[in-house]
């Protein structure tokens, strides 16, 4: 009997050891995920407190690094999996055995749904190629991520976890769709609580459609619709946000789930900007002329940009100073300067009314007056040649 056997039978005496009348301690049973402190380093294992006197020991070859090293030290904390018993001691794994052994371990992985890691070593047809401790695996496509991946080359390289669906004559067929679903479900479960409309959250862009942009919020996807990306005319969510990237989101709405359904969370960053509005109502009055951009074109008119995301609309019949135009396009482009008298201010639908021909009219009386104004006025008349010899005859 080995040192490390002879440890690990103190284990069994320990855990039988407990004091009666106490209320039994549920063990720990193979495929749970336990977290203990290092007491002991053997030749073969390394032991584990699992606390609740209950003891766990690992074989050493699953902590031993490349060179030789043992990668723990007695105290360290240690999260693994049951992967069985053995001499009153729970069997403990951080990673999968390789051979004829991480044969065995997959197939009590998949009776028990116990995850396993295994890296992406291909793209191949219909999902990726992936080597689980040696043995080749599968994953669908469909089973990659919670959401479809267009590019799947993006997970060559990595080490995922991965749950074994199906492992019968050599066939390894792996998810990680489900372990992220279960993740997720558990994270909305904790959320579902704290979620209310109003709440600010840190969120991740998911995806993309053109209406808008999912967001995961904790486990729980939520909509991110275009008009709420900001204060200024967005036509794609793709191009103010990227894939992946980590904002913050005020809940708008929530619509509960019904039928199995998921709930429906609307979701704006559009609210935690300042109202531009609030300056356009301070600074511009009825009458005044205005600098602005023309941004886009309708058939009724155009929309000029007269301050930082404020728009305005000069109507068709205020475009083309008297002449009748079929299209906006005739008299302005996307892009032009242009300057405009406003016609009217509603600050509560948020529409400004402008007008392009009432500012030209404006430019040309101005310029009138200011022709008028230079003119240097003509002398007094001298008079005929017969007042200038009757004027020099009266002297």
């Amino acid at each position: 009997m080995t040192d490390d056997d002879d440890f690990a039978a103190m284990f069994a005496q320990t855990a039988q050891g407990q004091t009666k009348g106490a209320a039994p301690v549920k063990r720990p049973k193979p495929g749970d995920m336990v977290t203990g402190v290092v007491t002991s380093i053997g030749k073969d294992a390394v032991f584990i407190d699992l606390g609740d006197k209950s003891e766990g020991v690992l074989d050493r070859d699953q902590v031993v690094a490349e060179d030789g090293s043992v990668r723990l030290k007695v105290g360290d904390k240690v999260e693994a999996r049951v992967a069985g018993e053995r001499g009153g001691a729970l069997v403990l794994r951080v990673r999968m055995g390789r051979g004829g052994e991480a044969k065995a371990e997959l197939v009590q992985a998949h009776e028990l749904g116990i995850p396993v890691e295994g890296k992406v070593t291909g793209v191949i047809k219909g999902g990726l190629d992936v080597d689980v401790a040696g043995v080749r695996g599968f994953c669908p496509a469909s089973q990659v991520d919670a959401r479809f991946v267009a590019d799947q080359s993006v997970f060559v390289g990595q080490r995922l976890q991965f749950r074994v669906t199906q492992y019968e004559r050599g066939n390894l067929v792996l998810s990680r769709r489900a372990l992220l679903e279960e993740e997720n479900a558990k994270r909305a479960a904790e959320l579902k609580g704290k979620l209310e409309v109003g709440v600010v959250i840190r969120g991740k862009v998911t995806g993309f459609k053109p209406f808008g942009a999912f967001v995961d919020i904790g486990g729980i996807e939520g909509m991110l619709h275009v008009s709420e990306l900001g204060h200024s005319r967005v036509e794609k969510p793709e191009d103010v946000l990227q894939l992946g990237q980590e904002l913050d989101v005020q809940v708008k709405s929530i619509e509960e789930a019904v039928e199995g359904k998921r709930p429906r969370i609307a979701l704006s960053i559009k609210s935690l900007m300042d109202d531009p509005w609030g300056q356009a109502v301070k600074s511009l009055v009825v009458g005044a002329t205005v600098k602005g951009t023309v941004t886009r074109l309708q058939p009724f008119g155009a929309f000029v940009e007269v301050l930082p995301t404020v728009e305005g609309l000069v109507h068709i019949s205020e475009l083309g100073a008297g002449r009748r135009l079929n299209h906006p396009k005739e008299a302005v482009a996307v892009g032009q300067q242009v300057e405009v008298i406003i016609l009217g201010l509603d600050p509560e639908k948020r529409r400004i009314s402008l007008s392009m021909a009432a500012a030209v009219k404006q430019a040309e009386a101005n310029d009138l007056a200011e022709a008028r104004a230079s003119v240097v006025p003509a002398p007094a008349r001298l008079g005929t040649l017969a007042d200038m010899f009757n004027k020099s005859k009266k002297k």
